[in-house]
């Protein structure tokens, strides 16, 4: 079985060919390439694990499409790498269908990410200990082929400057290519653009990015890390596993584990088991582990003699600048104003999170209120009454008080209530991948019906229209949905 989506290259336009499934398993090579697994380390739950690597995955090669982009495209789950250690490099169907889906929902949501070109199913069993708690189980193995600009992550600089002076050239040899491909503009920059910047409480320190590349690469990396993490915090998505090793130099969303979009609102959400403990990685933790991974980044182009310690410390306060002025833009969009309330903010996410309100029916909700303080107080909850269940008299009065501040700053914004809900709609999604979702398309893909994957797909593709008959892949998650396996999975599977 093949599944296939996104703009092909050229030479692979059609996946009927005969030998594309022979191409995208990994059973007979690309003409010319020459496959490679990535070595890089990693920070993995905020300590250093040593060399790390891509363990089942497999870089076939890069390739220029027909707009000259330049696309690496990897097999993941195709067998043994260096990296693999004790594992078999192989993926189950469960994960593989996982990771297509939301790599391509995430395109559709306008999220950075890696792509996923294709699925291919291999016909052989795998077998896994899901929960490590001693009981494996065979399950259908599949392979994906997933795309980027480039799979270059942080680790893959650490691991060199890791092991001393001998290899710290490497960290400068890859700097300079991921900034000759990837940064052409950082690469041809000019000092008649004078990026000079004040720095510190008292604004005498000066950082001039057009003195020194990898100074301007490393706050361009960060400024696109805190934009990433910006736009996870506004639709509800938590990555699960932050580890630096799975953070990309393009600012991408990769490496789809045991990752989930919120439900019921909750700040200390987290999808993955592995991180139950101190929830590390948990939804509202993100924003600050992303900071404290750019820190790691910065200190190894720091070993590497790359940048200066002030450089370094400018990154780092650029990420914390840029997430807050992305992410004020966000949630100001989302609730259809014209500037940035805080004190609104805070008591809304303050009461989503005492009533465990859906995050994602909630905001697609709000649009239907009206700008008109007229409205008597028993009508307020009415465009709400679908996502605010089961809450009593108290909570009625203290959503019915947020309301009404809601209401006068709309009113003061002077939109009309047409205009604000089409706007709301364009940034507040109807649909998200919830992870029940995807189980039901793995459960039905697992008997050899793939037909559910497609629909899920294509829903995914439009996840802000409104696109009739398929209001129920926006419901709320049944019973079930709170299984382990179902809403939380382990880091690797």
């Amino acid at each position: 079985m093949i599944i296939c989506h996104f703009d092909l290259p050229r030479c692979f336009s059609r996946f009927e060919r005969p030998d594309f499934p022979l191409k995208f398993s990994g059973a007979s090579p690309l003409a010319g390439a020459v496959p490679y697994a990535q070595c890089y380390g990693g920070h993995q739950f905020g300590t250093w694990a040593g060399q790390l690597g891509d363990g089942r995955a497999i870089t076939l090669g890069e390739i220029l499409n027909s707009k000259s982009e330049r696309w690496e495209l990897q097999l993941k789950g195709a067998g043994k790498t260096p990296y693999s250690r004790f594992a078999d490099g192989l993926a189950v169907l469960r994960s593989s269908i996982r990771e297509f889906l939301c790599s391509e929902a995430m395109h559709f949501l306008g999220i950075p990410t890696t792509r996923a070109l294709c699925l291919v199913t291999t016909g052989k069993l795998v077998t896994r200990d899901m929960f490590y708690d001693g009981n494996p189980k065979e399950e259908p193995g599949a392979i994906v082929c997933r795309v980027a600009q480039s799979f270059l992550r942080f680790g893959s600089f650490q691991i060199h400057a890791s092991k001393g002076e001998e290899d710290l050239g490497i960290v400068c040899s890859l700097a300079d290519y991921a900034i000759r491909h990837h940064f052409p503009h950082i690469e041809n920059i000019s000092k008649s653009e004078t990026l000079s910047f004040s720095t510190g409480d008292n604004g005498q320190s000066v950082v001039d990015l057009t003195s020194n590349k990898y100074a301007a690469w490393i706050v361009e990396i960060a400024e696109r890390t805190a934009s990433l993490v910006a736009r996870w915090q506004g639709v509800g998505f938590t990555h699960g596993v932050l580890n630096t090793d799975n953070m990309s130099i393009l600012g991408l969303t990769i490496d789809y584990g045991p990752f989930g979009f919120l439900d019921a609102f909750d700040p200390s959400y987290t999808p993955n088991t592995t991180d139950l403990p101190g929830r590390r990685y948990c939804f509202a933790n993100q924003p600050d582990i992303c900071s404290w991974n750019i820190t790691q980044f910065a200190s190894t182009l720091m070993a590497a003699h790359l940048i200066s310690d002030k450089e370094a410390s400018y990154a780092v306060e650029r990420y914390g600048t840029k997430f807050m002025d992305e992410y004020q833009a966000i949630i100001t969009q989302k609730l259809g104003l014209q500037k940035y309330n805080k004190q609104l903010v805070n008591k809304l996410l303050n009461n989503l999170a005492v009533d465990k309100v859906d995050y994602t029916n909630f905001f697609r909700s709000l649009s239907n209120i009206k700008a008109d303080p007229g409205i008597p107080e028993g009508e307020l909850l009415v465009p709400l009454k679908a996502v605010l269940l089961d809450i009593g008299k108290e909570r009625k009065e203290a959503w019915a008080s947020w309301v009404q501040s809601y209401i006068q700053e709309l009113v003061a914004s002077g939109i009309s209530d047409e205009e604000r809900k089409a706007s709301m709609d364009l940034v507040n999604p109807k649909y998200v991948l919830r992870n029940y979702l995807c189980q039901i398309a793995i459960d039905a893909a697992e008997i050899g019906d793939f037909g559910e994957v497609r629909r899920l797909l294509k829903v995914m593709e439009r996840p802000y229209d409104e696109q009739p008959g398929m209001e129920k892949y926006a419901r709320l998650p049944p019973a079930w949905a709170y299984r382990p396996g179902v809403c939380m999975l382990s880091c690797s599977s």
